[in-house]
């Protein structure tokens, strides 16, 4: 049988990869599958380190930062580090498209000498290693975005001049802030998927439980920073795509509203598809990580540099407002109030997640705060358009550039959801009523302020991220969850609860369902099959609140793991 051309293009690109990996850091052991060993986080990657390399690795974002922006820790020992634990994550799960430590190790001598010369640091993340999303562009690394027919190009154009010299507004940023960027991750091809497959990584799993996987589109992202292979990294969200790899994963994350955080000049798909725009956003290991990411790459004036970012720096009021709330609330709880919202009306949860949901509602009951219902507009309503809008154009750019090199999707890849393309005023349409979908639910928000006793609306709603803690390779059916959120703009953290438990979180027998959907993603639960994988919750909050949702995230985030 003959083998394809891009078949062997993909091994070749793949192989690349881990070639880029120094010997002294390659995994000479057999890697026990996952039927034997699930967890491959902890003491499983810890055995490849130093102590020295643990204790720098262990540390979160802001952490690492106050050590290297007051010189008690070099760059270089730094980088180093986070370079050796990336390489042995990918070998241990394939979360990485690109690795260029070499380049990253140089970046850290500069940054070492800068502060020698200067006794201060370059900017607030001096000397802290920071994970990308494979849509960025990084100046002589390549992008293929899970495309084969990316490879050896400029985003599928093999004589475009910002081939190896282009960089994404984002990246600029980073280094002026004195960050190190070391690596890429990997995605789904066409990025429009909650599983990470594509033809040339093959799949990247869920470190702890590789049984499932570690969701998508950002999914080599979570999986690096959960196997702290990374202190933080930026993914990009136009459907759950930080959020849903953060929760698989264990992890902290934050889909802002459009504007706040810089996409100039990063890859995507179905380019020109306004209706919903993609958003950058972080992911990290803490909450008060994601507060140093998002407030240092606003402390860069982004608006600027890329037309569509707002002029919308970091509001310090906000956050202290929001601090102040918080702190008041020890002794008045009644200064914050919160709604919960235990399925969208489509499909019921897993046990994990609803477990999760209920930690989190009684954790804020048993600290008195006022938790109501929340019973908005139909989120049926903002799925449907949520879904005809990533299928404007039938499936015509993922199909395009598919067809550069030959290549078939994976089957977890659907190309154009079977619809044609829509005409402009069908597209109007969409717009129309996602605009009145969006007021019909600011609306609702407001109504709240009569329920909560605050004399304001809710501070903030608790939902699922997805209807699975991680999930199961191919079983990834709704999107609900997260996109709705993604049609209405709003700001949402995500945020690690508990683990599923097959011991606490067996399936319950149900006679009726929400609908078919609802049935068959009931039936996809296995208890033991889940067991280990995290289990988190998204807080999200209205348009443009990320100063406060960041801040409310974080306390109740504090709040549950001190429960």
């Amino acid at each position: 049988m003959t083998i394809p051309p891009w078949k062997s293009l993909a091994d070749a690109k793949r192989q690349s990869t881990l070639d880029a990996i120094p010997s002294k850091w390659r995994i000479e052991e057999p890697i026990p599958p996952p039927t034997e060993l699930r967890d491959v986080t902890g003491s499983y990657i810890q055995q490849f380190l130093s102590p020295r390399e643990i204790e720098i690795t262990e540390l979160d974002a802001y952490g690492i930062a106050e050590k290297t922006t007051t010189g008690q820790w070099t760059a270089l020992e730094v980088t180093e580090a986070f370079c050796h634990r990336a390489a042995l994550a990918h070998q241990l799960v394939h979360c990485l498209h690109e690795a260029f430590f070499d380049s990253a190790l140089e970046e850290a001598k500069r940054l070492d000498a800068y502060f020698a010369e200067h006794k201060k640091p370059l900017g607030p993340l001096h000397g802290l290693p920071v994970s990308l999303k494979d849509q960025f562009h990084v100046k002589g690394v390549e992008t293929t975005m899970g495309y084969v027919g990316w490879i050896d190009t400029f985003q599928g154009i093999k004589d475009d001049p910002r081939r190896g010299v282009f960089e994404s507004e984002l990246v600029r940023e980073l280094r002026g802030l004195g960050a190190v960027l070391y690596c890429k991750t990997s995605v789904p091809a066409t990025l429009m998927c909650g599983e990470t497959v594509n033809n040339i990584i093959t799949y990247t799993h869920n470190p702890k439980n590789r049984l499932l996987s570690c969701g998508g589109s950002s999914g080599g992202e979570g999986a690096l920073i959960a196997l702290k292979g990374s202190p933080g990294g930026f993914g990009t969200d136009i459907g759950g795509s930080v959020r849903i790899p953060a929760v698989f994963n264990g992890l902290h994350g934050i889909r802002p509203s459009a504007g706040r955080i810089p996409y100039e000049g990063a890859a995507n798909s179905m380019d020109g598809q306004n209706t919903i725009l993609s958003v950058s956003g972080p992911l990290a290991s803490t909450a008060r990580s994601l507060q140093l990411l998002f407030k240092a790459v606003l402390s860069q004036q982004p608006w600027l540099h890329d037309p569509l970012a707002l002029e919308l720096p970091w509001r310090s009021d906000i956050e202290q407002e929001t601090r102040a709330l918080v702190e008041q609330s020890a002794k008045d709880p009644s200064k914050l109030a919160f709604a919960i919202m235990k399925n969208d009306g489509m499909v019921v949860p897993h046990p994990p997640i609803a477990r999760a949901l209920d930690i989190v509602e009684q954790t804020l009951k048993r600290l008195g705060h006022k938790v109501i219902e929340w019973n908005p507009p139909s989120h049926a309503t903002a799925v449907k358009l949520a879904s005809a809008t990533y299928n404007f154009d039938g499936g015509a750019d993922a199909l395009y550039h598919f067809g550069l090199s030959g290549e078939g999707p994976p089957s977890q890849i659907i190309v154009g959801g079977g619809t044609p393309q829509k005409n402009a005023l069908e597209i109007a349409q969409t717009n129309v009523a996602k605009r009145e979908y969006q007021k019909q639910y600011m609306d609702y928000w407001n109504s709240t302020a009569d329920l909560t006793g605050t004399g304001r609306p809710v501070d903030g709603v608790l939902f699922p991220t997805a209807p699975h803690a991680a999930v199961v390779p191919t079983q990834y059916h709704h999107v609900g969850y997260s996109s709705c959120l993604n049609l209405l703009d709003y700001t949402s953290v995500v945020f690690p609860v508990t683990n599923a438990d097959k011991n606490l979180d067996a399936a319950q027998p149900r006679e009726t369902f929400l609908s078919e959907l609802d049935e068959k993603i009931y039936k996809d639960y296995d208890a033991d099959v889940y067991d280990g994988a995290p289990a988190g919750v998204q807080l999200f909050g209205r348009r443009l609140q990320e100063e406060k949702m960041l801040v409310l995230a974080e306390y109740v985030s504090a709040a549950v793991r001190s429960t």
